[in-house]
């Protein structure tokens, strides 16, 4: 029997002594504030908690360790405390997914403790067990130092109270996130609900000659075994193309380690991993295919098609080799980036209920809900009205969410049961599973004028997007629509091919292909200026996208763009500088290229002060309610006394699609106001509880687009963000000191939530720069440990600075634009072409390599 006190209470224990206290905690104890984010690797501080008056990881600590001690978790704060530290974060924007917050205010409890008035560099060196891969940590330190403040004199902290747009209104449901009060799916559960792990696929390629389940089955606690013959409907999904199987069969061949044999569901995890284990699988192991340049030759054909996914061509103007001649100077390179691993702190997870009514319920933290009630249905074979996809606000996506990955084989096995079940990804699995950023090889060609003046461009571009379609495709396409980055070319020769390999898949990541070519450009830029003798800013500044001219679709630009306002707003940082790099960055707004996005929203008057807003977007971190929110109040007048409960669901029947390419506040807010004014006529001379039961409905629809090879006027997309990152080593170490961020916004809806997505966009972008690498060699992880990813910590971090642009978008909700992308697309080069300033090395890897001596100037 173990004893120790758990929040003041007697707890005894008289389990497995091994058993880890994170288990123990939310499991038994339903303490669920304690988040698993590393699955026990002791790698992301999400399980931090107090162990007598110290920091402990719960995810590492065995029942053992605990007996006689002291466990203190958020539920057990004394209530001054741990209201302080909630509110605190909330002001200052340190929430935003929240699964990593519960643990960071455990870790800022005790320091507060033992150190009532400590220095920003106190508060980091306390963080050096917490990852948050959302805020960047600038605002998670000015949070903590709030709190001191607070608690050394005794004050409560005020909010935002202006509910409009253009104020911090505190973020939706942040609160509740920061204590780990407001649940996610991993924390939801209901009676009688059963646990599925999958079998995974041990080899990159090989011929599945056997799937034996019989030794599972017959373990105690094993409900079923799944496998690909249970499949009622149709059995390869996918987002586009629909070429990923939910389960490999027997006699078939596996495509990459992502790919699942078989599922298991029991009384419990335990009992089901335990089964995954007893499946006995013989393989006929073949060679894999894994360089995306052999991929268009290789004999090795990863589809029957063939291994080219799309391929993307833009040319136009004059044929570039006749420019290249005449042109006064001419620069080119090739360059490499690797895959990199999204690392949202909450792994993939879905609980599946059947609804009695011959239907399924399915909660999921998938960025597209109607994506998944669409592929869902096929599956199961099912119309897709018997199927509720119901979103649950998400513990990070940063792209990595928009396929399936764990919620068909949860309906699958919820309706074969008829009983819930939830499936749930631990950290390797996660790692192993979901698709990826690509990596790319960028052959760039790039020339100007005597006077500066960008003349011509050519690039060739590989991705590889991996064993399946996911949105590579898209992504990579993306990639060489943006080639040109932010700067008028008149004649360009751009090709983007993306290839099927036998790697992990590779799709969408905040940035959707175009960190790869704005790493490229922006690289290609600094050369030109090198070569020719010119000033970096000037030269940006006279190729700058503006009104009238030409993305490298052919896209003749309106109103509303601020890139050289961004410019202007680092000029004087860049001109005192001694040792900085300088990058742009354009990043679209909505899917674009002819397809119609369409969004919905629902208002329904449910009391005389509360409002229930539905709409079909995800929730990740970004602040898409928030947002929702303001928008609705800034139509309607409203102030915080009226309550908005903001829901998405397909049950609602407001259509969103997935959140991606930054176009949730725009196609949303739009939708919104259509809605909120139907609203507001029927307000005249009434009120809200003259309107209880009432409903308005308004759709926004984007049918304007166009492809980039159409005749006449091009419109490849609605809007377009853009952004200038300055940064600036210091002189003698090189080491990284600041990094200015100026930002088109459009018109910023939330400042607070503005700068917290820049921040952690810049962030993204540095560990893009610097450090992160998927640890992956011939199809098959080296490591599936979360702190061989490299994730920047907040001791890594250097002074970041955000300059709002507020320029209007003609097509913004009060002239919005979307924020949440391109944040990390201009990081990486501008770090890039400051290491080259230090060294006159010039870089054409990621993660760049370390600094060599200072050259002298």
């Amino acid at each position: 029997m173990i004893a120790f006190s758990l929040n003041g209470q007697h707890t005894e224990f008289a389990g497995d002594e091994k058993t880890s206290l994170l288990n123990f905690l939310r499991e038994e104890k339903g303490l669920t504030s304690v988040k698993d984010g590393c699955s026990g690797q002791a790698s992301c501080g999400a399980c931090l908690i107090e162990m007598d008056g110290k920091p402990a990881l719960a995810c590492s600590t065995p029942m053992k360790r605990a007996a006689g001690k002291e466990v203190v978790t958020i539920e057990g704060f004394p209530e001054d405390v741990r209201r302080t530290l909630g509110r605190a974060f909330v002001a200052k924007g340190a929430v935003q997914c929240g699964y990593c917050t519960p643990g960071i205010l455990s870790r800022a409890k005790m320091l507060l403790e033992s150190n009532p008035n400590p220095s920003r560099e106190d508060v980091i060196k306390a963080l050096k067990a917490n990852v948050c891969r959302c805020t960047g940590y600038v605002k998670i330190v000015d949070g903590i130092l709030l709190a001191a403040q607070a608690l050394r004199e005794n004050q409560e902290i005020d909010w935002e109270v202006n509910t409009g747009i253009g104020y911090s209104y505190p973020k939706y449901e942040g609160y509740e996130k920061a204590l780990g009060i407001s649940p996610f799916i991993t924390d939801m559960k209901f009676e009688g609900m059963l646990c599925g792990v999958l079998k995974f696929s041990e080899h990159p390629r090989a011929n599945v000659s056997k799937i034996d389940v019989s030794a599972a089955e017959q373990l105690p606690g094993v409900i079923r075994v799944f496998t690909a013959k249970d499949i009622p409907g149709e059995r390869h999904q996918g987002i586009i193309v629909k070429d990923w199987p939910t389960f490999v069969a027997q006699g078939e061949e596996t495509r990459c380690i992502s790919d699942v044999i078989a599922g298991v569901v029991a009384e419990n995890e335990e009992i089901a991993r335990q089964g995954v284990e007893r499946i006995q699988v013989d393989y006929d192991v073949l060679d894999p295919l894994t360089e995306m340049t052999a991929a268009a030759d290789s004999p090795i054909h990863i589809h029957e098609n063939g291994n080219l996914l799309k391929e993307t061509a833009i040319r136009r103007g004059e044929p570039v080799d006749r420019v290249f001649a005449r042109s006064a100077f001419m620069v080119e390179g090739v360059f490499e980036t690797p895959f990199v691993e999204h690392a949202f702190l909450e792994t993939e997870a879905s609980i599946a209920q059947p609804d009695g009514k011959g239907g399924l319920t399915v909660w999921s933290q998938s960025q597209g809900i109607f994506k998944d009630r669409m592929q869902i249905a096929s599956l199961l074979d099912l119309p897709e009205e018997k199927i509720d996809v119901v979103q649950v606000s998400t513990g990070g996506g940063f792209g990595g969410k928009e396929d399936l990955t764990v919620q068909h084989h949860a309906a699958l096995c919820s309706m074969a049961l008829q009983r819930p079940v939830k499936v749930r990804l631990n950290r390797g699995e996660s790692i192993r599973m979901h698709p990826k950023r690509h990596r790319m090889k960028m052959s760039y060609k790039l020339a100007c004028d005597e006077k500066g003046r960008l003349t011509a461009l050519r690039a060739r571009i590989v991705g590889d997007t991996g064993a399946y379609a996911s949105v590579g495709g898209e992504v990579v396409a993306r990639t060489g629509t943006h080639a040109a980055g932010a700067y008028h070319i008149p004649d360009v020769d751009v090709v983007a091919s993306a290839y099927y390999t036998n790697n992990p898949p590779a799709g969408a990541f905040r940035g959707f292909g175009v960190n790869q070519s704005n790493f490229a450009m922006e690289s290609m830029v600094d050369e030109l200026c090198i070569q020719g003798g010119f000033d970096r800013w000037q030269f940006r500044y006279d190729n700058a996208l503006t009104t009238g001219r030409m993305t490298t679709t052919g896209h003749v630009l309106g109103e509303g763009i601020g890139l050289r306002q961004c410019l202007e707003a680092v000029k004087d940082a860049f001109s005192q500088a001694k040792c900085a790099g300088l990058a742009c960055a354009i990043k679209n707004c909505g899917l674009g290229n002819g397809l119609e996005e369409v969004s919905d929203t629902r208002l329904i008057i449910t009391g005389p002060d509360r409002i229930e807003l539905c709409h079909g977007w995800t929730e990740m971190g970004q602040g898409i309610h928030t947002v929702a929110r303001q928008v609705l109040c800034e139509v309607l007048g409203l102030d915080g006394s009226v309550t908005i409960d903001v829901k998405s669901s397909t049950g609602a029947g407001t259509m969103g699609g997935v959140t991606t390419a930054s176009r949730g506040t725009v196609l949303m807010g739009n939708s919104i106001i259509a809605a909120a004014q139907k609203l507001k006529a029927d307000l005249k001379g009434r009120t809200l509880a003259d309107l209880v039961g009432k409903e308005y409905f308004a759709r926004y629809v984007v049918d304007w687009t166009t492809s980039h090879d159409v005749e006449g006027e091009i419109i490849s997309h609605f809007s377009y963000g853009f952004a200038v990152n300055l940064a600036i080593l210091e002189e003698e170490t090189g080491r990284l000191e600041k990094i200015y961020a100026a930002h088109d916004g459009g018109r910023i809806i939330n400042p607070t939530l503005f700068d917290g997505q820049i921040e952690g966009g810049v962030v993204m972008g540095m560990g893009y720069a610097l450090s992160e690498r998927l640890p992956l060699k011939d199809g098959r992880l080296t490591s599936d440990r979360m702190s061989k990813l490299r994730l920047p910590k907040a001791k890594d971090v250097p002074d970041i600075e955000v300059i709002g642009v507020e320029c209007l978008d003609p097509m913004g909700p009060f002239g919005a634009k979307g924020v949440g992308e391109i944040g990390t697309i201009p990081t990486a080069p501008a770090i890039a072409n400051a290491y080259c300033q230090y060294d006159g090395q010039r870089r054409y890897e990621l993660p760049l390599s370390p600094l060599a001596e200072r050259r002298v100037p």
